[in-house]
Parts: C-alpha cells; structure tokens; sequence
C-alpha cells in the first residue's frame, strides 16, 4: 500500500510501498478515505512529540474510511461500515489499523473528508471545556488561535455551551472565520492589546476560561486578563515559547492553570473519551457545531499540507485525501 514515510526525525517525507498493516485483537483495518492533519505531525517527525514513534513512521493522528478488517474480539462493527478513528500515527496511508475504543461509527450526512478533521480538534475542545474547565453558561471565554484548527473548535463548543466566546486571531481575516463560527467578540493580536480588549469587553472584570494553545506572550496576556478564580487551559505552544508560570499571579488572582493533553486519555479513561466524542457528534447533527476544512490535498502532498499549519496560512483543518 502507499503511505507517507518519515524515514527518520527531520528528513523530508517521501511516498513509499510499505505492507499492509493487519489488525491484532481488538483492533480493526480501515480502508482510508482522509486523514486530518495536525500540528502534533509536525512535532511526531521531528521526534518532539509527547508520544514517540521510532523511525522510519508513518504520521497521521486521524482518519475517516471504511472497515476492511476485524481483528479477534472486535463485535459492533462490520466490513464496511463508515467510521473515524485516532491513530497513535499510521494515519497518512492507504490503509491503517485502530484500537476499537478509538474507532466511531460516523452519523448519516457526515462525509469523509470533515469527519477525518473531526476527533483531534473537536476531542480536544469538548473535553476541555466540558469536563476539565467546567465552563458553565453566562461565563466568558478567551480562545487563543482562534482560527485555526483546535481554536476553532473551541469557539464553536464554548459558544454551543453557553458562554459568551472572545476570539483571539492574526489579522482581520482570520478573526472573521472565528465570528462566523460562534465567538460574539474578536481581537486582531497583530494591531490589538489582547489585556486592555478582554478587559475593556468583560468591564474590567476578565475572562473566566483561557483556552491557549498557542503559550508563549500570548500566554502572559492571558495572566494579566484572568478573572479571579479563572482556569487557564494548556493546550500546546503553537508559538514554539513554553511559558514559564509565576506562582505569585496564580496565588493573588486564585487562577487555576490545567495542564491538558487530550491524546494521554485514549488510554487512561477511553469511556470518557468516547462519551464526550459521542456528545459532539451528536452537537454536530444538532447543527451546533460546522466544522471548517479550509484545504484538501492529496496524500503526496503531505508536506506542504504540513507547512500551511506551521505558517499559520490555513484557518480550520487541512485534510488530505486518499485514493
């Protein structure tokens, strides 16, 4: 089968014959029709991701297709049937095998292409607010990044849920595509002062819920526009500064900063994950949530699909297709 290959941390992807994978028990084969792409691809490669993958991989954390293959135990599911699925990489290939607890039967109407950008950025999101942060009606959130692919996402559920959404996005086009999925106010951080605007938006009072996966200054704004008792979401550090945080500012305002990896609970808690993505699904039948693919490309160009979240000039997911 074709597959994009990392032959080793750093060295250009290239498309290669690899072997079929076969599915071990409880897991199962999917036929890929798309693959979502994630910035953790980037940081998969580069060998700096939080889970390692020993060279030569194959990126690719999500997908959507159809089961070829059950492996021994695996009940639920038929040949055929229309699923998406998390991958621990395998993702960008012609075929790729999956955990059973990682794999979801896709809802009528939900095409392949959307549904391959939808368990990482919409996972991520409503776990996180829902049952990390615990965002409650009437509160306001900050999303940073809100444009791109987790960001948007964020927006989208933040607003599904009742709070009053503050998007954060560089330049007036991207803060645009945050307003037109949910968010009631946008910051322009390339011309705005992201403090003084959630301040002066929330009448000096601040953000309850920061959702950041950008870290770096971004992050420092977030501190000094926190409400007391805000919770300060962890997401990812898009801007490659890891913040260092100043206990002080914590302990003054009462700000709580979760640490927040969604990928860490497809194995310690799978029930939970699944009944959170089983509540998005179920959001996005509702027409509460509209997933945004800004781009597709075919899986040669990996690459440069790559290279458009790292220079941050697509907005929503970018989706390769297979086949």
């Amino acid at each position: 089968m074709k597959a994009v290959l990392c032959p080793a941390f750093g060295a250009p992807l290239e498309v290669a014959d690899i072997d079929t994978p076969r599915p071990g028990p409880g897991q199962v084969r999917i036929q890929v029709a798309a693959a979502g792409v994630n910035f953790a691809d980037s940081l998969l490669i580069a060998g700096t991701y939080q889970e390692k993958l020993a060279p030569p991989l194959v990126p690719g954390l999500e997908l959507a297709g159809t089961v070829a293959e059950l492996g021994d135990g695996v009940a639920g599911l038929a040949v055929g049937d229309r699923v998406m699925a998390t991958v621990s990489g395998g993702a960008f290939a012609e075929q790729a095998v999956a955990d059973l607890t990682d794999v979801h039967r896709l809802p009528d109407g939900l095409d392949f292409v959307t549904a391959a950008g939808f368990p990482v950025a919409y996972g991520t999101s409503h776990m996180a607010l829902t049952a990390k942060a615990g965002l409650k009606a009437g509160e306001t959130l900050l999303v940073h990044g809100a444009a791109g692919g987790v960001g948007l996402t964020a927006v989208e559920v933040g607003a599904a849920m009742g709070a009053t959404v503050i998007a954060t996005a560089g330049g007036p086009d991207k803060v645009k595509v945050a307003l037109d999925h949910g968010a009631h106010h946008g910051i322009d951080y390339k011309s705005e002062d992201i403090r003084e605007r959630v301040k002066a938006l929330t009448g000096g009072r601040g953000a309850d819920v920061v959702y950041d996966p950008v870290g770096g200054s971004v992050f420092d704004a977030s501190l000094r526009c926190i409400a007391p008792d805000g919770r300060i979401l962890v997401i990812g550090f898009a801007s490659g500064t890891v913040p260092q945080i100043p206990a002080n500012i914590l302990l003054v305002k009462n700000v709580t900063i979760i640490g927040y990896w969604w990928g860490a609970y497809r194995k310690l808690d799978p029930a939970r994950v699944r009944a959170s993505m089983a509540e998005a699904l179920a959001w996005w039948a509702d027409g509460r949530l509209r997933p945004h693919v800004s781009a597709t490309l075919p899986l040669a160009e990996a690459a440069r699909a790559l290279a458009m979240l790292k220079d941050r000039s697509a907005t929503g997911k970018v989706v390769l297709t297979v086949g």
